[in-house]
Parts: structure tokens; sequence; C-alpha cells
């Protein structure tokens, strides 16, 4: 056993040759092979054989508990590039240009890190929640502005038949709506006026 760890462990201390074929040198590296894993759980009586997996290590000077600590700081990076990939438009662009790709692995690295910014700020369990959680924002606000364009073709059309009446206060009374419809996308949805003029094209 690992100890601190629920893991059982085993190293074997090997060398490996790293040339392609038989004809090339010879190129001999020690590595550190460890075999691990996890302790019998409550939904198994006991782990079977297909339970090891197996961590390679160039550094065999490294005990069990650091190279776990070096693949567990590794994975951190798996996740990092499955989430930029799945959700933070990694490589989206359809471009071919050297350029729209470096900016595009900049951008997603700046949308991951307001989102691990946001992770502590709001004490989230995840970064996967938080970003659930302004894309459900999103959804609403978009939602809103939509359905505000809606509400205002009506209101328009309903005016419209009253031009003859009231004028051109129908203009200045489209204004103070439009004003205040705005002033609630600020302050509640907190959509800046810019956006919603562009969502409604």
């Amino acid at each position: 056993m690992i100890a601190g760890c629920g893991y059982q462990a085993k190293m074997v201390d090997a060398e490996l040759n790293l040339a392609e074929s038989p004809k090339d040198s010879e190129q001999w590296v020690k590595v550190r092979l460890l075999f691990v894993r996890g302790a019998v759980d409550k939904t198994k009586t006991q782990t079977g054989k297909h339970d090891w997996v197996v961590f390679l290590c160039t550094d065999t000077a490294l005990s069990a508990t650091e190279i776990l600590q070096r693949f567990a700081m590794r994975w951190a990076i798996e996740v990092y590039f499955k989430e930029a990939k799945q959700h933070l438009g990694l490589l989206k662009e359809q471009s071919n240009h050297y350029a729209a790709y470096i900016a595009s692995i900049h951008l997603a690295a700046i949308r991951f890190c307001l989102l691990a910014i946001a992770k502590q700020i709001q004490d989230a369990n995840s970064i996967a929640q938080i970003r659930q959680k302004i894309c459900s924002n999103s959804t609403d606000i978009s939602f809103a502005s939509k359905l505000w364009q809606v509400f205002r073709a009506i209101i328009t059309g309903a005016l419209d038949e009253l031009k003859a009446v009231l004028g051109d206060a129908i203009t200045l009374l489209l204004d103070i709506i439009d004003a205040h419809i705005q002033y609630f996308f600020v302050q509640t949805l907190q959509l800046d006026p810019g956006t919603i003029k562009l969502d409604a094209l």
C-alpha cells in the first residue's frame, strides 16, 4: 500500500530501447514502471486482475507517491484541453491562417482563465459548473432580448393606429419605452444597449 493513499502499488525499474527499428542504433533509457490499483471499495469484494493501471516515469529516483502526484498534475492539463475543445471553441474557427489558430488558442485560454477566476470568486465546485451557469444566463439574456423585439413590434403596430391622434408623441413614447427596457436589461440582465441592437439584427 502507498502511505496515505488507498492504493496498492508495485514498482519495477527497467531499461527501454527507444530505437524505432532493429537497424537503428540502440538507445537504452532507464524507466520506472508503477503499477497501481485501488483498494477494495463498497461495490466490490475484491479488486480484479484488470483493475491495475501502469504509469511510466523516466525519473527513477521518484517515489510511488511522487509519480502519482506528477500524473495528477498532468490530468488537470488533460481536463483543460478537453474543456477547451468541447466548450470554449479551441480550434473551431473555419480558417486556414496560422494567425487565426494562434488567436484561437489564446482566446480559449483567456476564456478558461476567466472561468477559473469565476470559480474562485463564487466558490464553485468545478469550472464546468461555472460554465453551465454562465451558458444558462446567456440563454436567458438572449431569449429576453429577442422577446422584447416581439413585444416592441406589437407595441409599435398598436401605436401606429393612434398616429393620427398622438402625432409626433408616438416617437417620444417609443423612445421612453426603449430607454426603460434598456435600463432593465442593463440593471437586471447586465446586457448593454449595443448588444440588444446587435441581437435585433
